[in-house]
């Protein structure tokens, strides 16, 4: 069973779709399919607008530092994911200033507005809705909205590779989204999403740059229903197959379910004495901090068939990390939470109870 927090399983209506006859990205079939996809996705995404990459997020995060900042960037990192920004800075000769939070701390808005004050050449920021190093979740409507209040024109930038699929983003504040499909979008990794609103496609117009990840060239092919380039034809006609599930689940209920999934697993796993590692918790994973993480990793996998994600840099060793994004049964997730608690019992921690699974049940069918 694979619940890492990206890639997640690709359930088996999604892989037959992919796995029919190749299309060509030129046709008129194609690009039905892509127009069509596209539709769903800003309903997905809240934006006015989005480009679609065949890159793994990485790349949309490349492409909106390069496309969205002229002068100097703001970035925020509370993780693995947030630093990220800072190196794509480096490594594309981009001025930054950096905000830097422990992994399972969210960004203080104040810090936010006095940089900006400082720096009045700030013209983007950048920062994660959710920080899956830590599972964290960080204020992000609130943080866009106080940079608006403060200067309109600044293009605020939110990775919700880790978000978008798990719950309502409310993006009137934020100008530029990125989902990524290997996450809640359950397909393979290596295509990529740019959720854009009116100011973002006013300002890739005002300079375009790059060259395949020039945001304002796809922008307008895209808007053509077609790609500048290649389309990763086989990855869209899988989202084609993703959102139209999506819709006939609602987007309220999905996003309801997976809320009520995370929150029962929490409880869950207070219950047999294990720490929530993020002080606001995001619902696309569970994060628990125990130095016994990679133990109880190695049992989940080896005794239980289970594959769950471990730390990085400081914490590796320290957290382990489920996932619950996608389209997961509860009996799925009860099976991961009592294959824990046996594992404690195995690690001579606490007696096997079943006391996981019976609060798990209790507050996800309450």
């Amino acid at each position: 069973m694979l619940l890492t927090p990206g890639p997640t399983d690709v359930p088996e209506f999604i892989r037959y779709s992919m796995a029919k006859q190749t299309i060509h990205h030129r046709t008129k079939e194609f690009k039905d399919i892509f127009q069509d996809t596209r539709e769903m996705l800003l309903k997905l995404l809240g934006t006015k607008s989005c480009v679609i990459l065949a890159s793994s997020g990485t790349g949309a995060m490349e492409a909106t530092v390069t496309n969205f900042c002229f002068k100097k960037a703001l970035t925020i990192n509370s993780g693995k994911f947030g630093e990220r920004w800072g190196k794509i800075c480096q490594a594309t000769n981009k001025d930054f200033v950096e905000l830097k939070y422990e992994w399972n701390t969210p960004t203080n808005t104040k810090d936010i507005l006095e940089a900006i004050k400082s720096n009045k050449d700030i013209d983007a920021v950048f920062l994660q809705v959710c920080e899956s190093a830590g599972g964290l979740r960080q204020p992000v409507e609130q943080i866009a909205k106080a940079i608006k209040d403060s200067n309109k024109d600044i293009i605020v930038v939110a990775d919700a590779i880790t978000a978008v699929g798990v719950e309502h983003i409310n993006t009137k504040d934020i100008d530029v989204l990125i989902a990524g499909s290997q996450k809640a979008l359950m397909l393979p990794p290596g295509l990529s999403v740019v959720g854009l609103n009116e100011k973002a496609i006013e300002k890739i117009g005002q300079k375009p740059t790059g060259y395949y990840f020039n945001l304002f060239a796809e922008f307008k092919k895209q808007e053509q229903n077609t790609t500048a380039y290649t389309a990763p034809t086989t990855l869209i006609i899988g989202l084609n197959e993703v959102l139209k599930k999506f819709e006939t689940i609602g987007l309220d209920n999905l996003y309801k379910d997976t809320k009520k999934r995370a929150e029962a697993s929490r409880e869950a796993l207070k219950a047999i004495g294990l720490t929530i590692y993020p002080k606001t918790p995001a619902d696309a994973m569970t994060t628990i901090k125990t130095d016994k993480a990679e133990k109880i990793r190695e049992l989940l996998k080896s005794k239980f068939d289970v594959n769950i994600a471990g730390g990085q840099d400081h914490l590796k060793g320290n957290i382990f990390r489920i996932n619950h994004m996608g389209l997961i049964e509860p009996y799925q997730a009860s099976w991961v939470l009592n294959s824990i608690e046996k594992s404690l019992e195995i690690l001579g921690i606490r007696k096997f109870n079943g006391e996981a699974n019976r609060v798990f049940m209790e507050v996800y069918f309450a």
